[in-house]
């Protein structure tokens, strides 16, 4: 369904003209193809879990062609998703949305920016640096990566600046996954160069890259919104265990069409950090079962997405721990609601 829905959608996208009065049509384009293809990733994303098939090499077939085909390096995605599993919300050992200390450098630097553009500028440019920079930011320089791994890491190369922190993200096992990981974005990246070599740039920036924006925004949000809000804490090393990090995961309400073409990742999230194994079409039994016999412990927030985007963009800066053996919470910004 995912592949099917892609590939129609960018079919009608090489129909839209390239004229400044098509430009509205092909915003529209690009929110429902990126939307679409959104479900794609999601299915590379079961099978980087081995949640997909019972045969791994269907999976890494599968995964890797699918992924490659969005420009994500899938093999070292694969590893640092897994990294980020093991070590949800753990401040030191975990990978993605790992929040600054307020008294680190990094931290008193993201204050004081917050400080000076005030919650509604700070939360716009939150949005603009999360949704749309985010993504290519974390695969090539590690931003937003765990404190053991060192800054930057990259999801292409280990040489260099790119391996100096206290542990490696990506050990030497890892390289020739790595590498054929990079050839699968460098096949995929001739491809539109050839494609725009017989069609013209400006019809492959539109066709692929104006959707492109869009799955990388959707990829963001979900993960974004999954591991963080004002309420959610973050532990260091002597307070973190593996269940209470996984358990600090939300289930939010996206709605019956996007949990349908994301495949409920969003809405089913607490029971695949529970168990990553289990595929989306069981997932929703699993949340029923989570929630019936451990209601206390599965974390659910109703508010509507684009009212807990808002509230995270303009309140989520950096974290502190109010004292020792409690988590880091998100110090509180001036309440800013859309």
């Amino acid at each position: 369904m995912s592949l099917s829905l892609t590939l129609l959608t960018y079919a009608l996208g090489t129909k839209i003209p390239l004229t400044a009065m098509a430009a509205p049509l092909w915003l529209l384009y690009a929110v429902v193809a990126g939307t679409v293809a959104g479900g794609c990733w999601v299915i590379a994303h079961e099978c980087g879990h081995r949640a997909f098939h019972p045969n791994p090499r269907v999976e890494a077939v599968v995964g890797f062609v699918l992924h490659s085909l969005l420009l994500v390096p899938y093999f070292s995605w694969q590893h640092s998703h897994a990294v980020h599993h093991a070590n949800c919300n753990h401040m030191e050992g975990g990978e993605t949305h790992v929040p600054p200390r307020a008294g680190s450098p990094a931290g008193r630097l993201v204050a004081r920016i917050s400080k000076q553009l005030g919650p509604e500028l700070y939360g716009v440019t939150s949005l603009i640096t999360h949704l749309l920079l985010g993504w290519p930011l974390y695969l090539l320089f590690g931003v937003a990566g765990g404190e053991n791994y060192g800054a930057p890491t990259s999801h292409f190369t280990t040489a260099g600046p790119f391996r100096n922190g206290r542990r490696a993200l990506f050990p030497n096992a890892c390289i020739g996954l790595m590498r054929l990981s990079n050839l699968g974005l460098l096949g995929m990246l001739a491809i539109l160069v050839l494609a725009a070599i017989q069609f013209s740039p400006a019809r492959v920036l539109c066709v692929y890259g104006l959707p492109y924006l869009v799955i990388n925004s959707w990829l963001v949000g979900y993960t974004w919104l999954q591991h963080t809000d004002t309420d959610i804490p973050h532990f260091s090393t002597a307070d973190w265990t593996w269940a209470k990090g996984a358990l600090q995961t939300v289930d939010r309400p996206y709605g019956p069409i996007l949990n349908l073409l994301h495949h409920g990742i969003g809405s089913t999230h607490v029971c695949h950090h529970v168990n990553p194994r289990i595929p989306h079409y069981n997932a929703w039994r699993a949340t029923y079962l989570l929630n019936e016999r451990f209601p206390h412990l599965v974390r659910y927030d109703p508010t509507p997405i684009h009212r807990a985007l808002w509230r995270v963009a303009t309140r989520c800066a950096v974290v502190q721990q109010p004292s020792s053996g409690e988590g880091f919470f998100y110090q509180p910004q001036p309440v800013s609601e859309a």
